[in-house]
């Protein structure tokens, strides 16, 4: 394809940027737009209803000036219970991150497998599904942290990690010694997946599906009519103002190419 798409990557926070850095080295080309709703942050502490408000009302307002092509929902969280709503909305491509079991289950060799998720993903029956369908022969430790979340938000946001914290909510996890496999289960998570494996030796693998998503994405633009080609400028979108706005640009313009921080007004 040779003009470019209009894409928009969803999250609560920052944690999408783990699938965006996927989807832009598969794709360098396209124009990128990234909407976190921070005044929510973090969606895994949020009703079911309120997310799916928040995230529609939120790319309802992207498109009304910046016509998407596809909708990337980089949040597990969100992915378990928007996607209908969405799909109802706009007749463009959506696609939603899920935990990647099915890959974690067949690389495992001890069958004794991990899901780090947020609170709201690990309770999810779609997450209970997926286990029943991709992991039945299979032992899956499931473990809920919004504190990870935070973790992760302040690194890339420049502050250093907690590794106290991250061993503490890790150590639950720590004498298991035949966990090989562990599904990073929240965007947020694979930022962090270096101090992650620092604290959990044991584990061989760690999975996370961006580059699923990123060829997932690929093949989906094959066959999408494209609504608007002029777009240059890679922009993000957030909710409400916040204290460290100019220090947080500069350090995303700098390394992923986002030019201008938005800050979105729902009731308008």
């Amino acid at each position: 394809m040779a003009d470019k798409a209009t894409i928009l990557f969803f999250d609560s926070g920052v944690g999408g940027f783990s699938v965006y850095r996927e989807v832009l080295d598969l794709l360098p080309q396209h124009h990128y737009l990234y909407a976190f709703d921070n005044e929510m942050f973090p969606f895994s502490e949020k009703t079911e209803d309120l997310i799916i408000q928040r995230t529609v009302a939120v790319c309802k307002k992207i498109n009304e000036t910046y016509p998407l092509d596809l909708i990337v929902i980089a949040c597990n969280t969100a992915s378990t219970v928007v996607l209908p709503a969405l799909r109802e909305t706009f007749d463009i491509p959506i696609v939603g991150t899920v935990p990647a079991i099915k890959p974690a289950a067949q690389i495992s060799e001890t069958k004794h497998i991990g899901l780090l998720a947020t609170k709201g993903t690990v309770k999810r029956p779609y997450v209970d599904k997926l286990i029943e369908q991709y992991a039945s022969g299979c032992q899956v430790e499931k473990l809920g942290s919004t504190k990870l979340v935070e973790i992760a938000q302040d690194k890339i946001q420049g502050d250093s990690v907690d590794l106290i914290a991250l061993r503490d909510e890790l150590a639950v996890w720590k004498n298991i010694e035949d966990l090989d496999t562990v599904i990073l289960g929240c965007t947020h998570f694979p930022l962090i997946k270096d101090e992650i494996r620092i604290c959990l030796p044991q584990v061989q693998h760690f999975i996370d599906p961006g580059l699923a998503i990123a060829k997932r994405v690929a093949f989906l633009l094959e066959n999408v009519k494209l609504r608007s080609k002029n777009e240059v400028e890679n922009l993000i979108f957030c909710t409400k103002q916040f204290e460290i706005q100019n220090k947080f640009m500069q350090a995303l313009k700098h390394r992923w190419g986002f030019e201008r921080l938005i800050v979105l007004n729902l009731d308008e």
